[in-house]
Order: C-alpha cells, then sequence, then structure tokens
C-alpha cells in the first residue's frame, strides 16, 4: 500500500478512536470497568476473526508466533485496557487525553532506546509541536486537575500500548498485524475476565439490567471503535513502523473532543482550534509525510530537468 493511503488509514482511525472515546465513557458509567472491557475486547476479537475468515486471512500461528501473540495480549490488551478502563473512571477526560498525547513521544523514545530506529530532527520537531497543540487542546477546556490515581493508570496504558506496538512491529515480519490482534484480543479478553471476576465479582448480571442504548453503545464501540480501530491501526504499524503510526495519535486528542462537542455538548474555543492547526502540522512532520513529499518533489524536478 502507498504511503499517502497509509496515512489516509491512520487519520480514519485516529476519527474511529475518537468517536469511541465519549462511548467508553458512557459505558464505564453503566458497567464496571474490567467485566465491561472483557466483553468488549472479546467481542472486538470474535468481530476481527469474522472478517478475517472472510477475506481468507485466517491462519494458525507458529509456536514463535504465538509467543509474540502473549506478549503482546498481556501489553496491548491486558495492561493497557485493564489500566485505561481503570483511568477513565478515577480521571477527567482532559488530563487523560493530555497523557494519552505523550503516546507519540514514549514510541520515539522506546523505539530509539530498543530498536536503534531514530527519528530525524524534523521527525523531533513534529513530536514536539504536536505534543504542545494537544496540550494547548486539554488547558482549553479548564478542567485539569493536579496528578490522581487516574492519572498514572492512563500513564501506565499507555506506556504499555506503547511497548506493544514495539512487539507488534517485530512479529509483522512473519505475521499479519490483523491476524495478530484478532488473537490478542481473545487471549486478552480470557486474562480480563479471570481478573475481573475476582475485582469486580457477580457484575457480569449487571449485563441483564442495562438500558436498550447500552447494547448500541457497546456494539459500536467493540466492532467499530476496538474491532476495526485496532486491526487497521496494527496494520499500519507493521507498514510504516511504530514511530510513524503512534504520531497520528495527536489526532485523536481533537477527534475525541469534537465529538464530544458533538455529543455531549461541550464547546469549542478559538484556543482549541489552535491547538488543532499545532496537531496537524504536528503530523505532517513527525510522521515523515512532509520529508516523504519533499523527496518526491526533488524526484520530480531532478526527473523534469534531465528531460530538459
Amino acid at each position: 500500500m502507498k504511503m499517502r493511503n497509509i496515512y489516509i488509514l491512520l487519520t480514519l482511525v485516529m476519527l474511529i478512536w475518537g468517536f469511541n472515546l465519549p462511548l467508553v465513557k458512557y459505558l464505564v458509567t453503566v458497567i464496571d470497568p474490567v467485566t465491561l472491557t472483557t466483553f468488549r475486547i472479546l467481542t472486538a476479537g470474535i468481530s476481527v476473526f469474522i472478517i478475517l475468515f472472510i477475506f481468507k486471512l485466517f491462519r494458525w500461528p507458529t509456536k514463535r508466533e504465538w509467543q509474540y501473540i502473549v506478549l503482546g495480549a498481556l501489553l496491548n490488551v491486558v495492561l493497557h485496557h485493564y489500566f485505561l478502563s481503570m483511568g477513565l473512571a478515577r480521571t477527567t477526560g482532559s488530563n487523560a487525553a493530555l497523557i494519552l498525547g505523550m503516546g507519540p513521544v514514549l514510541t520515539a523514545v522506546c523505539v530509539s532506546l530498543i530498536l536503534r530506529n531514530y527519528p530525524s530532527k524534523v521527525q523531533w520537531g513534529g513530536l514536539a509541536l504536536g505534543l504542545i497543540g494537544v496540550s494547548s487542546v486539554v488547558l482549553a477546556s479548564g478542567s485539569t486537575s493536579g496528578l490522581a490515581l487516574g492519572d498514572v493508570f492512563v500513564f501506565l496504558s499507555i506506556l504499555a500500548q506503547v511497548l506493544s506496538f514495539l512487539v507488534i512491529s517485530k512479529a509483522a515480519k512473519t505475521l499479519d498485524p490483523r491476524l495478530m490482534t484478532a488473537y490478542m484480543f481473545v487471549v486478552g479478553s480470557v486474562v480480563l475476565l479471570f481478573i475481573g471476576l475476582i475485582q469486580e465479582p457477580g457484575e457480569i448480571q449487571a449485563f441483564a439490567t442495562v438500558p436498550p442504548k447500552f447494547w448500541l453503545a457497546f456494539f459500536t464501540s467493540g466492532i467499530l471503535g476496538t474491532a476495526v480501530g485496532h486491526m487497521l491501526y496494527n496494520y499500519s504499524v507493521g507498514q510504516v513502523g511504530p514511530s510513524k503510526a503512534a504520531i497520528f495519535i495527536n489526532l485523536n486528542t481533537m477527534f475525541s473532543l469534537l465529538f464530544a462537542a458533538l455529543l455531549l455538548g461541550e464547546i469549542i474555543t478559538i484556543r482549541h482550534l489552535f491547538g488543532l492547526v499545532l496537531i496537524i502540522s504536528g503530523v505532517i512532520l513527525g510522521s515523515g509525510a512532509a520529508e516523504d513529499m519533499w523527496s518526491q518533489r526533488k524526484k520530480r524536478n531532478i526527473a523534469n530537468k534531465n528531460e530538459t
């Protein structure tokens, strides 16, 4: 797939995740977070398997690939979703958005230290610009508070996710990331089920008393936000690497606030729009898209000169 198409795909994923955040915020007010996450992830895993069967992409992993799957499930599903759901239940959405905006920087640092794949100066500048944009957007809401336990949980969730991107990038050499996503979801949901039974005993029974709109939000979040979103994102990680893919997480903050305004009635200010400009600029620079376009333009100019 062309690099431009990957960038479009990643932007679409951020749009999906931005829509998913208000849904999850609603869902955790009805069902306790771990129990909710268990069945939301299981629904996502089954959905991905169905999609892969339809497109004939299903196969049984090798023993080595199972090692990546289990490690990825623990990081990307169990730890990431456990700490994220626990954090969202204990902190503000603005605080969570700001901490999640650290994802690209954490990814770049981890990739540099572990994989020895160093971003260029332009990409580092894009990372900094995107983080400033995320900070501007979140501070514009005026609802940030001091560091709380929920903030720590959200940070641990993004750190676990960043480490999982490295695992997915390694596994992508032999295993389709979309297939890996399905296995990770099912394995991770089984682990979360046991955690939920211990931490939230009897909460499964609460599903019998939820209102009809809960199921609409649940299946939309599980199938679209989690299954499709993670499948496409993990595929993109396998194509462009964790650093470039993670840059687009900055867009997630802006899309989350836009959907919060549409669905929850929150107000969008000039400061939000200013942050949007910084975020988009940071994505273009940090993802390497600007360098790719500049390189292609130089090649075209050289080719035109040779023809003349």
